[in-house]
């Protein structure tokens, strides 16, 4: 039974809707009746004034992880939504991950937080040939996705211990900003080479949602949407011409598909784009709290128990790049630097004992610690009278 093997993550899942689109009158699905006005009334019509046309989710029943999974388990895609920040998403996320390869799917796990160009590494911290310090290094996490790695790392952590493989998905950074600049006429060979060759521009529906997202900005100019709207194409077909050849490629495979909700409602983003490449059933999964609940969002809407990211283990400096080392360009008052001594203008070159030689290995090493840790840092100060010398300094990390 799956209940047994995933029981653990169950808190995580409150509550499961099934969410279809409503062709019919009333259309009921597992458990969800959605109900819609008489097909022969007109959507304006009203009586004594009063509108008449809504379509209603009957919320009474809902189900739990363990009747989800046996649905999911024959869908060669499942989609799983995110808001990139919020740690009870990727919680719900490796709940449903971990039941899924319980019940004996033969996984691979689709990220859009990793970039294509970098997947050899995530191949080599998969099958344990680098660490997890010089997979963040080498796919440069910190500098192409800027959100906290602690939020993803169980995922990481669980996709390496059951050598599950994990596929980068998303175009090169340098692809999209150069879409933004020139658009997709501009780029040149090279750049052209990395953007898929088909790319759909028919959805409207897609279109107007991204529309609305632009002139939340402020922005009305309509070249500067068109360019805007390229970039969203971009980065949402080459992650769906990366999923779909990697299913091609591997058949017998169940690929799941994190990435943010924007990308995934309504299946405009990246699933319908996949289904184009490669006409397999799939499923979409999101997060409930703040999209709005109407058929059609979703397949499976969850809405996961809160959970808190733990606080971080923090120095309390601003850093800065170094030619050797890392910076110290300010240090925060009564912070772990501070009280353990560490001044402005000071360059870090080692922290525990290990070479430091950018901002992005501090923020490595830091992750092996918990706030109220002991760490030891080797500085190197400068004085325009004293000269330079190298001293080593122990502090508790702060939070």
């Amino acid at each position: 039974m799956f209940i047994t093997r995933y029981s653990r993550y169950l808190p995580l899942i409150l509550v499961l809707l099934f969410l279809a689109s409503c062709g019919n009158a009333a259309i009921q699905q597992r458990g969800v009746v959605m109900h819609e006005p008489h097909p022969d009334k007109q959507p304006d019509q009203q009586s004594d004034g009063i509108p008449t046309k809504a379509t209603v989710l009957d919320l009474r029943q809902a189900m739990g992880l363990e009747q989800l999974i046996p649905i999911l388990v024959n869908r060669p895609v499942v989609y799983v939504g995110e808001s990139h920040d919020n740690y009870a998403h990727h919680q719900a996320q490796l709940a449903v991950i971990d039941a899924l390869h319980e019940s004996g799917a033969d996984l691979a796990i689709g990220m859009e937080m990793f970039q294509q160009p970098f997947q050899q590494y995530l191949d080599d911290y998969v099958a344990g040939r680098i660490t997890e310090a010089e997979m963040l290094k080498k796919t440069e996490w910190y500098d192409r996705w800027v959100y906290d790695y602690r939020l993803y790392q169980p995922i990481l952590e669980y996709a390496k211990s059951k050598s599950i493989p994990v596929i980068a998905l998303n175009v090169p950074r340098e692809v999209t900003r150069r879409v933004s600049e020139v658009g997709l006429d501009g780029l040149n060979e090279e750049e052209r080479s990395q953007v898929p060759v088909e790319i759909d521009n028919s959805d409207q529906a897609y279109r107007e949602r991204l529309k609305k997202i632009f002139n939340q900005h402020g922005k009305e100019i309509s070249s500067d949407f068109e360019r805007f709207l390229q970039v969203q194409l971009v980065w949402d077909e080459g992650m769906a011409a990366r999923a779909a050849d990697y299913l091609q490629a591997h058949p017998d495979k169940q690929m799941v598909v994190l990435a943010g909700s924007g990308h995934l409602m309504h299946r405009s983003g990246i699933p319908n784009r996949v289904q184009r490449r490669h006409p397999v059933s799939s499923a979409v999964v999101l997060p409930g709290g703040n999209l709005r609940v109407v058929p059609g969002v979703a397949d499976f809407m969850l809405f996961p128990e809160q959970a808190e990211l733990p606080p971080a283990a923090v120095l309390g400096i601003y850093m800065e790049q170094a030619e050797s080392g890392v910076l110290v360009s300010k240090v925060v008052k009564q912070s772990a630097a501070d009280l353990g001594g560490v001044e402005p203008d000071d360059i870090i070159l080692a922290f525990d004992g290990e070479q430091v030689t950018s901002p992005n290995d501090l923020r490595i090493q830091l992750l092996r610690k918990k706030p109220g840790d002991e760490a030891e840092l080797t500085l190197l100060r400068r004085r325009v009278l004293l000269g330079e010398k190298q001293l080593d300094v122990k502090l508790i990390l702060g939070q």
